[in-house]
């Protein structure tokens, strides 16, 4: 009988953007894949992978004691139909209640991903500190469960981890979620003028307003520059930009915003360079993703993002949340073709050696086999 797996995840869309090859690694050896999730339009992708989707009715922004009780029941049922031998929470919503919900299933092992820290640590949620130090408290006791491992993409994450009180030997750290190298390839630059582009969610912790004032403030001295931002608003996110403010920036400073883009190699083609001034990531699949497609980077010095975004060897950083160093170093990238070759040439073979999907995908399979035997 197959192995069952199954992953809990927030939104379908997430594990079909963020997920994929750590889960086809495991179909591919064997498993039975089957996903828990709140299902809009990602039902039939799923299945067509092969995978068992299991819809969820919980929203992905809330952590209300209400919410979270129905949540843990419904997960308790779906545990008891699937019996699974691997249980993969993915992100902190997904890891507070799957793990919950897992307790008294002695059976199945855990594996708990955490995808940085999210807004409940950072920025621009309005969460008092009570409701941080409970969500902390319950993380230092259910990552320490029997049979389990904790996941982090970075090494800040990992003394997160720590400082909770969970074993350095019951965390592992595996970069990201993996890239296809052999769909996303290097492009040639575009002709000029030259062009930046920021792929992701249009979040304030993201850093989208420090890089409009960047934007605005080179526009003002007569830099030439364009910029691209590919991607939605996030209506659930507290820190999202809204709609009609990217379209006012979007007209004011000759930004083109070009919302969700179906192939993000559309968007590399067009663009120099990539650029990020987040706050803090898990490791940021945008900036492998334009690694990958050999692009240079311009992107701030915060956990996640200097896994991938490296002084003097992929990218140029810049501390979080100041406009005027990310704006130098806008400038000083889109004035020197010479780095913004160097940079992309070592972002390509950095994505290749350490977070391709295949290389994500057997350490995910490995970690699910420890626990399997373990």
């Amino acid at each position: 009988m197959a192995p069952r797996l199954l992953y809990v995840v927030t939104e379908d869309w997430y594990f079909l953007s963020h997920r994929l090859p750590m889960a086809r690694a495991a179909r591919d050896v064997g498993y039975e894949v089957h996903v828990a999730t709140r299902i809009k339009d990602g039902g039939a992708a799923i299945e067509r992978e092969g995978f068992v989707p299991h819809a969820l009715s919980w929203s992905r922004g809330s952590l209300s004691p209400r919410g979270s009780l129905a949540a843990v029941r419904e997960l308790r049922r779906l545990f008891r139909e699937i019996d699974p031998d691997i249980l993969h929470n993915i992100s902190l919503k997904p890891v507070l209640l799957g793990t919950t919900a897992s307790l008294g299933f002695a059976r199945t092992a855990v594996v708990n991903s955490l995808t940085g820290l999210g807004t409940l640590f950072i920025g621009e949620a309005r969460v008092r500190g009570a409701t941080r130090r409970l969500v902390r408290f319950a993380l230092s006791r259910l990552l320490r469960r029997g049979r389990s491992k904790t996941v982090v993409q970075n090494p800040d994450d990992r003394a997160f981890v720590v400082g909770l009180g969970v074993l350095e030997e019951n965390i592992v750290l595996i970069g990201g979620s993996g890239v296809d190298t052999h769909l996303l390839t290097p492009l040639p630059e575009p002709p000029p003028p030259v062009t930046a582009a920021y792929v992701g969610r249009m979040l304030a912790d993201k850093g989208v307003p420090t890089l409009i004032e960047a934007f605005s403030s080179l526009g003002r001295r007569g830099v030439a520059l364009n910029l691209l931002l590919a991607g939605d608003c996030d209506k659930e996110n507290p820190g999202s930009l809204a709609p009609e403010q990217l379209r006012e920036f979007a007209s004011l400073y000759g930004i083109e915003w070009l919302g969700h883009v179906p192939d993000i190699r559309t968007v590399w083609a067009r663009a120099n360079f990539a650029v990020l001034a987040s706050r803090r990531e898990g490791l940021p699949k945008s900036l492998l993703e334009a690694a990958a497609c050999g692009r240079a980077m311009v992107a701030t010095d915060a956990p996640g993002c200097r896994e991938i975004a490296i002084e003097g060897v992929t990218a140029l950083t810049v501390p979080v949340d100041d406009a005027d160093a990310l704006a130098k170093a806008m400038e000083r990238l889109a004035s020197d073709a010479d780095l913004r070759k160097r940079f992309a040439a070592n972002a390509r073979a950095l994505v290749e050696s350490k977070f391709s999907a295949d290389a994500i995908g057997k350490a995910t399979v490995a970690l699910y086999d420890l626990l399997r035997t373990s």
